[in-house]
């Protein structure tokens, strides 16, 4: 048997991670099923068996390239522990950014938004937690993934949410919504990086794009203009290079007061404008 010390110094095997210690603690926590404060107080805790092979197991394939997220079966997001599956995108720490940018521009306690390709539902589950006078709605064409974003929705007991399937805005009736949001495939379908990490284990259709990567983008800055109240803000995320091109598509369309948020490592990720009219 091996302690948790023991363990932890395993460290250096995980050669290909970008946060190889980091991955060893959630792994044992997750293992475990104790805090990383308790690893650490509890240093010479030796494994029984049962736990061991577990561990050797997670080890083994996050050395053959597995996320950790898909690994421990969840991931936290805006502090809300969200179930995540191979179905969908694992949620990223900068489409936080996206978050913060509706909070700060729509102060308002009530009023409707709409969350396109909702994936685990991260976005829309985390501002139904500030704004629970909200009116939420998540879609997401794959059916797999509205499962798992009702399921997290459950989990979380937000009653200010629905989740739907549907392809972009086809299965909405005429709806008006305040503020719409979307994290949609933007990565170019011939992006080198899709063959390495672990974007490897996630599903294509939530990764890609034509017209290097903004088809989708495109698409939804044209319809969202028929869905959108008075003045109502559209805001996406998209690649780090990609923040002229997105400007470009929203000015396009008739959007006012285009600009791009950085995230948390100073790069163009979230765009954002408002439509001035109530109907195209």
């Amino acid at each position: 048997m091996a302690s948790v010390k023991e363990n932890l110094l395993r460290a250096v095997e995980l050669t290909e991670s970008d946060s190889p210690r980091l991955d060893l603690e959630v792994l044992l926590c997750h293992v475990l099923d104790k805090s990383r404060a308790w690893l650490y107080t509890w240093p010479e805790h030796e494994l029984d068996d049962l736990h061991q092979r577990e561990l050797d197991s997670l080890i083994q394939r996050r050395i053959a390239g597995e996320p950790v997220a898909h690994l421990t079966g969840s991931r936290e997001f805006w502090s809300l522990p969200l179930k995540v599956n191979r179905s969908t995108l694992i949620p990223r720490p900068d489409t936080e950014v996206l978050v913060e940018a509706v909070l700060e521009l729509c102060p308002q306690d009530a009023l409707k938004a709409l969350d396109l390709g909702t994936g685990t539902g991260a976005i829309a589950l985390a501002l139904a937690t500030e704004k629970p006078r909200w009116q939420i709605l998540a879609v997401d064409k794959m059916p797999a993934a509205v499962s798992l974003a009702e399921e997290n929705r459950k989990a979380l007991g937000l009653e200010n949410v629905r989740v739907v399937q549907s392809d972009w805005f086809a299965a909405l009736d005429a709806q008006r919504f305040d503020v719409i949001v979307s994290n949609p495939p933007y990565i170019d379908t011939q992006d080198p990086h899709l063959r390495e990490g672990d974007v490897r284990f996630e599903p294509r259709s939530a990764l890609v794009a034509e017209e290097q990567g903004l088809a989708d983008i495109r698409k939804i800055a044209a319809d969202a203009r028929g869905f959108l109240a008075g003045h109502g803000l559209l805001l996406v995320e998209h690649g780090w290079e990609q923040g002229k091109g997105v400007r470009a598509i929203f000015t396009e369309f008739g959007y006012t007061d285009v600009q791009t948020r950085l995230d948390y490592a100073g790069r163009e990720r979230i765009t954002l404008g408002r439509y001035p009219l109530s109907a195209v």
